[in-house]
């Protein structure tokens, strides 16, 4: 890997001019500590025996890359592959890295693992590795976002974790994330935030890309191994990204890999109703980090919206930013009504019901598949399954 990405982020956090840690003192030595713990402990071969071997056998790792014939045939032009992360155990990319912090929790001695949720995703995969290890876990949720994935809240109970519904603000992700935050802050001591993407401040947009780039580990070697060439393009849907780090990152260095992320332009990127953080916002700081990040004439967040809960943050990680910023990835926006479209055109032509999270990396393949050639290749990270928005679909479509 070429130095321009593996040195990141340096010692304060920082990847360009995004991350650090914008956080009390006191919060800061703590922070340390656990940057100190992860640099330590992940690197030791107990700490990586335990946390392949889970992998291998717990998450159903590695997971398979499925040519989509049916689907890039029905739209011409480049061939569709999915990277089916959807099939890991709890349904999505999120076991990856919340094995890791369950494992660094126990390793560090802490009695307890907090941590916010948008679809639920994050929620069912830290109380299913807190169950695992055998700790305490505590999982804040908002309001909307309980009523509208109730099978994940359903999962979260029954694997044993503590609920918390948030009723404040936009009861959404964005107060889930300050309630969480708050209740971290009454115990530092013997509690860790396990974040659920690569944002918030430092050591956790380190910690969460290096555990999800076993994505884009696999994804290459799958690849190269299968066609050997790598692919024209790889894609990932992207809220707080990481699920799209974990597939960008091995890729960075092969310059002729066209890397695109996207987001959520909701009910259109000319109405408040979206958050397309790197298409519309500007550099500012949000939970104690510095990003790209949807707000007002007075810096505070802004309310936003998407119709997949684990996308409606107006915040982004800073890697992503950075990325941004030297041109490495592009970033686009696909609105709610391409999302269901490309969520039923893969359900009914392939027999995949995504998350509504990655039907916008595949409504953005499927738009621009056509106009590419057919010998070439687009690598989406199908980064969860759409269990949990088939109710919500069902109702949205009147099936």
């Amino acid at each position: 890997m070429t130095m321009q990405f593996a040195a990141m982020p340096d010692d304060n956090g920082y990847f360009g001019e995004y991350g650090g840690q914008l956080i009390p003192p006191e919060l800061k030595a703590i922070m340390d500590d656990i940057n100190t713990a992860y640099e330590e402990v992940s690197q030791t071969e107990a700490f990586q025996s335990e946390l392949q071997q889970l992998f291998a056998d717990y998450v159903g790792r590695p997971s398979p890359i499925f040519h989509a014939s049916r689907l890039s045939s029905k739209i011409g032009g480049a061939q569709i592959h999915l990277k089916r992360e959807d099939l890991n155990h709890t349904g999505a990319h999120k076991i990856n890295h919340c094995l890791g912090e369950a494992l660094l929790a126990k390793h560090m001695g802490k009695t307890k693992v907090l941590a916010e949720t948008g679809a639920g995703q994050h929620g069912v995969a830290l109380a299913t590795a807190c169950a695992l290890v055998g700790i305490d876990c505590e999982i804040h949720m908002g309001a909307i976002d309980v009523a509208k994935e109730h099978p994940n809240v359903t999962k979260m109970k029954i694997l044993g974790c503590k609920l918390i519904t948030v009723d404040s603000g936009t009861r959404t992700l964005k107060d889930a994330v300050d309630s969480a935050f708050q209740a971290y802050l009454e115990d530092p001591f013997n509690t860790i935030y396990a974040i659920g993407s690569v944002v918030g401040p430092h050591p956790f947009p380190k910690m969460v890309r290096d555990f999800q780039s076993v994505v884009g580990r696999e994804a290459r070697a799958q690849f190269l191994e299968k066609h050997n060439k790598l692919p024209e393009i790889v894609m990932a849907c992207v809220g707080g990204g990481s699920n799209a780090i974990g597939l960008f990152t091995e890729f960075l260095p092969d310059e002729a890999v066209r890397m695109i992320g996207v987001e959520p332009a909701g009910k259109g990127l000319d109405t408040p109703d979206h958050a397309a953080t790197l298409t519309k916002g500007s550099k500012g700081a949000i939970h104690g980090f510095e990003c790209y990040n949807l707000q007002d004439e007075n810096g505070e967040p802004l309310p936003v919206y998407s119709i997949a809960s684990g996308l409606d943050y107006p915040g982004v990680g800073p890697q992503h930013c950075y990325l941004k910023d030297i041109g490495r990835v592009e970033y686009v926006a696909i609105d709610d009504k391409e999302c269901l479209d490309a969520f039923m055109e893969l359900s009914r032509v392939e027999g995949i019901i995504p998350a509504l999270e990655s039907a916008h990396a595949v409504a953005h393949a499927m738009k621009i598949a056509k106009d590419m050639p057919v010998d070439a290749n687009i690598l989406i990270n199908l980064s969860g399954r759409g269990d949990k928005d088939a109710d919500f679909v069902a109702d949205k479509l009147g099936l």
